[in-house]
């Protein structure tokens, strides 16, 4: 039986379409490469470290961080104003479920970053390969981007998407926000990370930026939508406060959910930019300037 490679697409590829067309056609050709065989196996090699490593924290710790996080509200004067709050609305069943709930807050974005970096550092590079090798075969690759180089750069978008996630914290009650904030920040970081990983070795650091500056707006905008796709797992949370009870094994659920939608991210990202590069190659002038070196 031939591989997954091995069934290559036709040679003569449908032209590169930029922009919004562009993403909605490599939207459809990313869902399909979801059921191929390879892509389904190495989804599970993310799943599986994640999973153990989330859940194992997840069932030993779970019950002293909960303790610990109630004796630090205990000692904090802005949590018992809360407290009395919630018993003056007549909310004060709530209290059972503050504290698992706070847990909830701290470890979904740790859940998301993990997948996310398991995803782009295990699986990009191969569904790269796949897709140039179904699709592009006769895309060359001109740069292999140093291992440092990638972890650098998901490192920093990450530490900036911490860091924004942390000073917006506050403003995560309010409705509108909530349904906006999270998503943008975990699309601009989707966005950062997965365009550099895909053509970390491929394109020459110029080709890269060339890319990355003409398709901005389109690439944002797929990373906004893999971030709004990356909310769905939290709803798990909101289903009821069974939910908090089972919280580590719904950790275990959260990650395989997390899982595939950034598989989908990295094969939408991958058949969007490599027909990208593949179109910003074959412009005579745009690849010349490319290749020429800089006059002083």
């Amino acid at each position: 039986m031939p591989s997954d490679a091995s069934r290559a697409e036709p040679l003569h590829p449908a032209p590169f379409l930029p922009g919004v067309p562009g993403a909605l056609d490599a939207a459809w050709r990313a869902a399909l490469y979801c059921f191929l065989p390879r892509v389904i196996f190495l989804s599970w090699l993310p799943l599986v470290l994640a999973g153990v490593t989330l859940g194992g924290l997840g069932w030993w710790g779970w019950d002293d961080a909960n303790v610990a996080v109630r004796q630090a509200l205990d000692g904090w004067s802005v949590s018992h104003t809360m407290l009395s709050w919630l018993d003056a609305m007549g909310w004060g069943g709530l209290r059972s479920m503050l504290v698992p709930l706070l847990l909830v807050l701290l470890a979904v974005p740790i859940v998301v970053v993990v997948c996310l970096l398991l995803v782009a550092g295990l699986m990009t590079p191969a569904v790269v390969g796949l897709v140039r090798a179904r699709r592009l075969p006769q895309l060359q690759s001109r740069h292999t981007a140093p291992w440092w180089q990638s972890l650098w750069w998901s490192g920093g978008a990450t530490l900036l998407a911490l860091a924004a996630l942390v000073l917006t914290l506050p403003l995560w009650f309010v409705p509108f926000f909530a349904l906006l904030g999270p998503p943008l920040i975990w699309g601009w970081l989707t966005y950062r990370v997965m365009a550099f990983d895909t053509l970390a070795d491929l394109a020459t650091p110029e080709e890269r930026q060339t890319l990355l500056r003409l398709h901005r707006t389109p690439l944002l905008l797929m990373g906004v939508v893999c971030g709004y796709l990356g909310a769905a797992p939290a709803a798990l949370w909101a289903l009821s406060a069974l939910t908090l009870v089972l919280a580590p094994l719904v950790l275990v659920a959260s990650v395989w959910l997390y899982t595939l939608v950034f598989v989908f991210s990295s094969l939408w990202f991958a058949h969007y930019l490599l027909g990208a590069l593949a179109a910003l190659r074959a412009a005579p002038t745009t690849s010349s300037n490319l290749t020429q070196p800089a006059t002083p």
